[in-house]
């Protein structure tokens, strides 16, 4: 199953959830509020979470001259992929990371930490951004926002149905299982819509590596960097925000025994593997 059809089939099944939501609640209406809703918080993180991100973790722009080799590297591999040359950020800490943000290709922008500079070779940086700038042109950060948005009205009006439970509504329809029914619906509809989400964002993180590995034309540089800033995040986690971890190109939080159930990466070993499987698919 292609990562494209994968995704859209998630979306469709979130979409279907929302619906049917509204006809536990009885009517199109808070369906409309709620996704309204969630539509207006998403649409400005969709225009302006690259200055929100950017600033929260106290980015410096960089240039040609303060950071040659790196610009090189972000220069040739957008030059490769046709799209115009992104902004290129610093995050002063030594935990080694990198995302890349940005609405469109024409809006986008790199930033690395400091971290990763000291600990990953050029060649390894190289599948770095090559993974980054692949998220830019799978359109990734408009995905991700299609589905928050989604996820987002799930939420509310499983917020709405378990008030309403407690209040009564529902309470005379025993067929359809009453208050308990509700209370349910409620609960673990939400629920399921988180792990659609976090499936969404684990799916865009497997097409990101398999295209910039296409990018860079060997596999291997992404898969030997991934062992290094695993290993690094481990002994030195960056306080990231949960809000701004899905982002990055390894979790920067902790992802052990059941929260790994809930992380917007996959595991790396998985990652890897699928690296290396490609590389020898391609040597073959």
């Amino acid at each position: 199953m292609s990562s494209f059809f994968k995704t859209t089939l998630l979306l469709g099944l979130m979409t279907g959830l929302l619906m049917v939501l509204g006809g536990l609640i009885g009517g199109r209406h808070g369906v409309a509020i709620a996704f309204v809703i969630a539509a207006v918080i998403n649409f400005f993180s969709y225009w302006f979470s690259d200055k929100v991100v950017l600033r929260a973790y106290g980015a410096q722009e960089l240039d040609a001259s303060s950071a040659p080799e790196l610009y090189s590297i972000v220069n040739e591999l957008a030059t490769a992929a046709r799209i115009p040359m992104p902004r290129l950020y610093m995050i002063d800490t030594d935990t080694p990371n990198a995302f890349a943000t940005g609405r469109n290709p024409n809006h986008a922008a790199v930033a690395v930490t400091r971290g990763i500079m000291r600990i990953c070779t050029r060649e390894e940086l190289k599948g770095v951004i090559g993974h980054e700038l692949s998220h830019v042109i799978n359109r990734d950060i408009l995905t991700s926002s299609i589905a928050a948005t989604l996820a987002g009205a799930i939420m509310m009006i499983g917020t709405w149905i378990r008030w309403g439970a407690i209040f009564g509504i529902g309470e005379r329809d025993d067929e359809e299982g009453g208050i308990v029914g509700l209370l349910i619906a409620g609960i673990l509809a939400p629920i399921a819509a988180s792990l659609i989400q976090l499936a969404i964002s684990r799916t865009r993180e497997y097409q990101a590596d398999a295209s910039g590995a296409r990018l860079t034309h060997n596999p291997l540089l992404l898969a030997n960097a991934l062992r290094k800033l695993e290993a690094a995040n481990e002994r030195m986690p960056l306080p990231a925000s949960p809000a701004t971890a899905h982002l990055f190109i390894v979790n920067p939080l902790s992802a052990a025994g059941i929260a790994r159930l809930f992380s917007t990466h996959p595991p790396i070993e998985e990652r890897i593997r699928r690296l290396e499987k490609m590389a020898g698919e391609s040597a073959a």
